[in-house]
């Protein structure tokens, strides 16, 4: 049976911890000056209850934890964090509306990035800090920060670790998951300060350099301004953004690796190198139709190229072009590109690299066994030979992922005018981008879709960032079994 007084107890302690980055936009409040303070005391307060009633008041006799708590703790925990983290926005008024704000803030916890604020300039310093905050957590992961932080609940966290984490495999850096999620920790907040300190260079105030590296580093997307990065019109800030884009759609085990001195492993990697290969590709396809389309200037082209496109496949959603202006084919490839996602192991959504490329050398080997019946042939990663369980997983978690878009696609069209605004809606949710097609370009929103279809794209962000498995086991009758 699920051990529910232990995982209510550990949901409590998580409760705590986001009560303390609550306390961190009061303080902006205050520096500020602004009417939102309030808002955030009450927050605060509430969570703060919630949490300490959870982790300090329900007596924990039996601390060991099945595979199954772990799936069971990481989907709770993540709608916890959404039900608290909205009452910001609600009891402040920014957005009043509760199928709004829980789209926002589920919106920001799994970095998806997509928004219903249409004025996104008129909302408090402390509201658009805590926007950019929810992203910065939920991209390295809650849990994780849990493992990180709190290294003396009793638990080894293998299965915690395993069932937030995206991708199919996942470097150690160290024989525990507790130093592995402090070292993706410190990896994650020095990486963010290298940014803030060089968007400071490039003439960007200190809240908004803040802010937009808390939501690069986690692939999120959110921007203080309505018209996102376009708005201060630099080469160079976008040239730093593309950069720390690229990073967090890296896997944080090779990162790892690769500053501790051994940055040929980083360089072989199959996954990277697919990675590198499709931003290369894409960049190249969409700048030289830029250029001879109508672009005079051939760096502008291929900034604008290469910043959509690290911006999509990583997941991040910022943008500095509409691309639904540019040409039909263009659009193709865009589309394409929301549902590859960057590495494995890093902040972004998506299928990852990673899974494209075991699949598409499946299929390959699969000729190789027609032809040669009685042959053993493996797919091979990285030189090694690849388990039967994770290809097996690799093309069932595939397969379920383009059914659900297919469903999930077929019922958005009930309440959208176009085929292309319901299917980029579905498929930006589930890969955590952002910005979509149609009604829901880079530079539109979410805020005129109704409420049950904002509450329905929640469902597929989450589903999405907890790689679909996490979340659709509860819904199995042998889940619930002794």
């Amino acid at each position: 049976m699920i051990n529910f007084r232990f995982i209510t107890n550990i949901i409590g302690k998580l409760l705590l911890v986001e009560s303390a980055f609550l306390m961190i936009c009061i303080i902006v409040a205050l520096i500020y000056g602004e009417n939102d303070m309030m808002a955030f005391t009450y927050s605060t307060a509430i969570t703060l209850a919630a949490g300490s009633l959870m982790a300090f008041t329900v007596k924990v006799k039996d601390r060991v934890l099945a595979k199954k708590d772990g799936y069971f703790i990481v989907t709770t925990t993540w709608v916890m964090f959404t039900i608290f983290g909205c009452l910001p926005f609600l009891l402040g008024g920014t957005i009043p509306s509760i199928p709004d704000a829980i789209f926002e803030t589920m919106s920001g916890f799994t970095t998806t990035g997509s928004s219903v604020v249409n004025d996104i300039e008129a909302l408090p310093h402390a509201t658009l800090f805590w926007r950019s905050l929810t992203q910065w957590m939920g991209g390295m992961g809650i849990i994780v920060l849990l493992l990180a932080i709190l290294p003396g609940l009793g638990i080894e966290g293998r299965d915690l670790f395993v069932a937030e984490v995206p991708g199919p495999t996942h470097d150690k850096f160290t024989a525990t998951f507790t130093s592995t999620a402090r070292r993706m920790w410190y990896l994650y907040i020095s990486l963010t300060v290298a940014q803030t300190l060089l968007l400071l260079l490039g003439k960007m105030d200190l809240f908004d350099a803040i802010c937009h590296s808390f939501t690069t580093m986690a692939t999120g997307g959110y921007s203080t301004k309505q018209d996102s990065l376009a708005y201060w019109n630099s080469a160079y800030i976008q040239y730093v953004v593309i950069i720390f884009m690229f990073i967090a759609g890296t896997n944080f085990g090779l990162m790892y690796v690769a500053i501790h001195g051994k940055i040929k492993k980083l360089f072989r990697d199959e996954e990277f190198k697919l990675y590198f290969f499709i931003i290369l590709i894409a960049s190249a396809m969409i700048a030289c139709v830029l250029y001879f389309k109508g672009y005079d200037d051939l760096e502008l082209s291929i900034r604008e190229a290469l910043f959509q496109v690290v911006s999509i496949l990583t997941t991040t959603g910022f943008a500095t072009a509409d691309y639904l202006l540019w040409p039909p084919l263009l659009g193709v490839i865009i589309f394409v590109l929301l549902f590859i996602g960057a590495c494995a192991g890093s902040t972004s959504g998506g299928l990852k690299c990673i899974r494209l490329n075991l699949l598409f050398k499946n299929s390959f080997i699969e000729m190789k066994r027609i032809i040669h019946p009685n042959a053993i042939i493996n797919v091979k990663y990285n030189g090694k030979s690849i388990h039967p369980n994770i290809m097996t997983g690799v093309m069932g978690f595939f397969i379920l992922y383009i059914f659900i878009f297919g469903i999930s696609s077929v019922i958005m069209s009930l309440f959208t005018e176009d085929i292309a605004t319901a299917c980029s809606a579905v498929i930006t949710s589930m890969s955590n981008v952002g910005p979509g097609f149609g009604e829901i370009g880079p530079m539109s929103n979410f805020a005129h879709l109704n409420d049950f279809a904002k509450i329905f794209l929640s469902t597929l962000m989450m589903v999405g960032r907890l790689e679909v498995f996490t979340v659709l086991v509860l819904f199995s009758r042998a889940f619930w079994k002794k």
